[in-house]
């Protein structure tokens, strides 16, 4: 098939393109680069530098490209960055969608799949969190998230679209190859800020919280390799060809690891020691997010066949020990 993918010049996006050409698919990349990378795209897979919100434009690449096909990871995903800069959100994340959407229907493209966030159930009651769970996000990266959900609903119930909308947490990792990788600027993440500790960068690693209910008093998060999760991606798009209908489904291990059971694992597999800090809990963060599989699972036959944590800090450490200043072009 003929795939546009939107944001596939950033971090989950460009593991998913790698995953679609090993599949046989003829792939189309669309991102304005304000935060993905030209390197993550390789060099024989077409890129167009173009923005989600101009429709004429995407509609045009759409038609002449003859798409079959769009995944859609375009989008701001920092939860603190949306709590104090929501406008940006509510244009990149919403109004975007919604021009990239009117753009597939123009273009009578018959599936998307979209990357969404299993920040849309906000802080469970129970976990692991499954697909029936109410609907509840606390920052408005994740209302974003959810409200296009809702438009991907309304085109399928109005226009016939079929899509899938994928919900995960924790992307983690990086290609076995070591070619392409975890590059943000300002880095949120967990693990790429233990592994710059571990090279020197930063001082020391904070954990927020040392009080929360859990073993070790730390919070407990679901780890999947970035690799699994293109793999889910390539399946659902497989999965509606073949006459899927409409769906959402989490992505997890179903499995948590606490921070200072991270940091340790970083410690073992890096063979350094480094500084850890302790500091106050964040507002907002709760002790405990796991994500239930089985749903996806049972439909599409997908398993975290590379989500062992320490395979996952391993691949990690193997892309940051090489790329110590990520992709070079300070994005």
């Amino acid at each position: 098939m003929n795939i546009l993918v939107t944001g596939g010049a950033g971090y989950i996006g460009s593991h998913t393109v790698k995953a679609l050409l090993e599949k046989g698919h003829s792939v189309v990349v669309l991102d304005n680069l304000s935060r993905g990378h030209r390197q993550a795209v390789p060099a024989d897979v077409e890129l167009i530098e173009e923005d989600i919100h101009h429709l004429e434009r995407v509609k045009q690449i759409l038609t002449d490209r003859k798409i079959e096909g769009v995944m859609h990871f375009a989008a701001h995903s920092q939860v603190g960055e949306s709590m104090v800069k929501p406008t940006i959100y509510y244009d990149n994340n919403i109004v975007g969608s919604y021009y990239l959407l009117e753009a597939v229907r123009q273009a009578g493209v018959p599936y998307m799949v979209f990357s969404s966030t299993a920040a849309v159930y906000g802080e469970p009651e129970q976990t692991p969190i499954t697909e029936d769970m109410p609907y509840a996000p606390t920052n408005v990266y994740g209302q974003t998230k959810l409200m296009i959900e809702h438009m991907l609903a309304q085109f399928s119930r109005a226009y016939g679209l079929r899509y899938v909308a994928l919900r995960y947490f924790n992307a983690a990792g990086a290609d076995a190859d070591g070619r392409i990788g975890e590059d943000h600027t300002p880095e949120t993440h967990l693990i790429p800020l233990i592994l710059q500790t571990a090279l020197g960068q930063r001082q020391s690693i904070k954990i927020f919280g040392t009080d929360y209910p859990t073993a070790d008093g730390t919070c407990i998060r679901d780890y999947i390799h970035v690799t699994d999760l293109a793999d889910a991606h390539v399946r659902v798009l497989d999965y509606l060809a073949r006459g899927g209908q409409s769906q959402y489904f989490n992505l997890g291990t179903q499995h948590g690891m606490s921070v200072r059971q991270m940091i340790e694992t970083a410690k073992k597999v890096t063979g350094r020691d480094f500084a850890v800090e302790e500091a106050p809990r964040r507002a907002g963060d709760p002790a405990v997010l796991i994500a239930s599989s089985e749903k996806i699972q049972a439909v599409t036959g997908w398993r975290p066949v590379h989500s062992d944590v320490e395979h996952i800090i391993a691949d990690a450490w193997n892309w940051h020990r090489t790329h110590p200043e990520g992709y070079g072009d300070g994005k």
